[in-house]
């Protein structure tokens, strides 16, 4: 079997686009787990390109409603649906999916082998799932894979300002998400609730301080903790309370509080001690992590005490 078509710049071009925004992660052992984001507004009509015939899924989500959507699966025609904005769809990789674009579409695929559903399984200590459950061509109400897709519309956009971390975590969680809610994953026996030993905490904060640009991968952080990638992330919730990368973040923003003080640090320079891409990054997740930006927050610490 030759390299996937079904994400990246291959994929696009299966639309007649040349240059879509794409981020592929290795989050799971041996398997990728791809994003793509593909739209038009004036599309030429035609029918998709054939994929490569492989053990593998697209999920998409709709950013846009795209209504009377035309699909074939293995050269039948499936029934004609109404997509609405927000809805996900499943498209089997094994069957030649093909669709007719001949209206403006926006969406988000996820691009998910076999290898990865069952890397997951693995993990929950439950069956290997089968066959994903779906209407051929039918959109579904979502709200989590919509939220999870909107979330990568950033990184999307400006790659270099998406972390691994973040990355890691929204495809390992849309993965574990299709695979509980269309392939019936299910554990068998019940799943551990504990969380970290506190080596375990101790050992993962110290990584993630050490690379605040969030360059180190979550499957990196959990092997050194001697945990699965699934394992570990929920894991560190239960311990932490939040998820790994929003602890990265909110680390983020604590060294940048202790560094604005010093008069002779420019704000970009702030800005990359604390672990942001640029100056525009630091001052939109510092104001939105405390409700004032940062250049306000340094004035505001050398106000002299009117009490």
């Amino acid at each position: 079997m030759g390299p996937s078509n079904a994400y990246g710049s291959d994929f696009g071009r299966t639309f007649g686009l040349e240059e879509v925004p794409a981020i592929v992660t290795r989050v799971l052992r041996k398997s990728e787990i791809a994003v793509t984001e593909v739209g038009s507004e004036n599309p030429t009509p035609r029918h998709t390109d054939p994929f490569a015939s492989e053990d593998a899924y697209l999920i998409g989500v709709q950013l846009r409603a795209f209504p009377h959507h035309e699909y074939w699966e293995d050269g039948r025609r499936a029934a004609v649906h109404d997509l609405q904005a927000g809805e996900t769809t499943v498209y089997d990789l094994k069957r030649n999916p093909i669709a007719l674009i001949d209206k403006p579409y926006h969406a988000i695929f996820f691009y998910i082998p076999r290898a990865a559903f069952d890397a997951i399984a693995e993990d929950a200590n439950a069956p290997r799932i089968n066959e994903l459950n779906y209407v051929s061509g039918a959109g579904v109400a979502d709200r989590t894979t919509l939220c999870l897709a909107q979330s990568m519309i950033p990184a999307l956009a400006n790659p270099e300002r998406a972390t691994r971390l973040f990355v890691d975590h929204v495809t390992l969680a849309v993965a574990i998400h299709v695979a509980q809610t269309y392939g019936n994953l299910r554990p068998v026996g019940s799943i551990p609730r504990g969380g970290l030993a506190p080596w375990q905490i101790k050992r993962a904060k110290e990584i993630l301080s050490a690379n605040l640009d969030g360059s180190v991968s979550l499957k990196e952080v959990a092997l050194d903790c001697g945990l699965s990638v699934s394992h570990f992330s929920r894991a560190f919730r239960v311990s932490v309370g939040i998820a790994p990368h929003r602890w990265l973040i909110q680390r983020r923003v604590e060294v940048a509080k202790n560094l604005l003080p010093n008069p002779h640090l420019s704000l970009p320079e702030v800005a990359l001690a604390s672990g942001f891409a640029d100056q525009s990054h630091f001052t939109r997740v510092f104001t939105c992590e405390v409700g004032t930006s940062p250049g306000k927050w340094r004035r505001s610490l050398r106000r002299p005490d009117t009490g």
